[in-house]
């Protein structure tokens, strides 16, 4: 399996905190990958289980590795920090969501047919992505908020949800 260590810097675009792997790194670790590359990585060592993410591609052939906050909070680390950074390709990695669709989004957006078409023309990871954000979600005032908030995103009325557009119209 390939694996790569190096030093970066945790840098944030909008709001999400990454480190940037070179396109040598990237070639590297899997030569010619151009789509979201599955990887395990490790900042400065931790966690202690390596966290299972997809780099996402820049477009010139370097990678985005976007820092969670449970992989931020377990390294003790923030923007602005020189990190350690080990990640190694993860071939054991399987497409498709972590999570099911709990019934209490996917009635309403049942129930929005704007938005169920936009869902369906999400690409994976992104479905992915909402899919954990929401099986974390515990009280239902913050099931209700995010309901609102993402069926809006989804509804291509330019709202921002996580922190981006998740429609290819909005900004």
């Amino acid at each position: 399996m390939s694996a790569l260590r190096f030093h970066a810097t945790i840098r944030i675009v909008g709001l999400n905190p990454y480190v940037r792997v070179s396109a040598v790194r990237a070639g590297a670790l899997k030569p010619g990958w151009r789509k979201p590359m599955p990887v395990r990585i490790r900042i400065d060592g931790q966690p202690e289980t390596p966290w299972r993410i997809n780099m996402m591609p820049m477009g010139d052939g370097a990678f985005f590795v976007y820092l969670h906050g449970d992989v931020r909070r377990a390294s003790n680390t923030k923007v602005g920090d020189r990190v350690l950074v080990d990640v190694e390709f993860d071939a054991n990695y399987r497409n498709g969501p972590m999570h099911r669709m709990p019934a209490w989004f996917r009635k309403p957006l049942a129930a929005n047919p704007q938005a169920a078409a936009e869902w369906k023309r999400l690409m994976p990871s992104l479905k992915k992505e909402i899919l954990r954000y929401l099986s974390r979600l515990r009280s239902a005032d913050a099931r209700t908020r995010n309901v609102r908030r993402a069926l809006a995103a989804l509804s291509r009325n330019g709202t921002r949800y996580m922190g981006r557009s998740w429609n290819r119209s909005a900004p």
